[in-house]
């Protein structure tokens, strides 16, 4: 069973391709992406997924930066 597929990451937000890739096949699953929402998902708050979908995929972002800075900083501090 699966709840739920995001993307995020560098590839994974912002490579339509890849993630139309990724999704093929799916619908065993239940997941059915939509072509226009997956080419700018921030128009939909990072779903990209057709609204008969009973799996949701999502694009979202991330801030690596951040967190790798934050981890240092605990190691640091410690």
């Amino acid at each position: 069973r699966v709840d739920a597929l995001i993307f995020t990451a560098g590839v994974g937000e912002n490579d339509s391709d890849v993630r139309r890739a990724c999704c093929e096949k799916m619908e065993s699953f239940g997941l059915e992406l939509d072509p226009a929402k997956n080419q700018d998902p921030d128009k939909n708050n990072g779903e990209i997924t057709a609204p008969s979908s009973t799996v949701k995929a999502f694009v979202i972002p991330t801030n690596e930066e951040l967190e790798i800075a934050r981890q240092t900083k605990a190691v640091v501090k410690n």
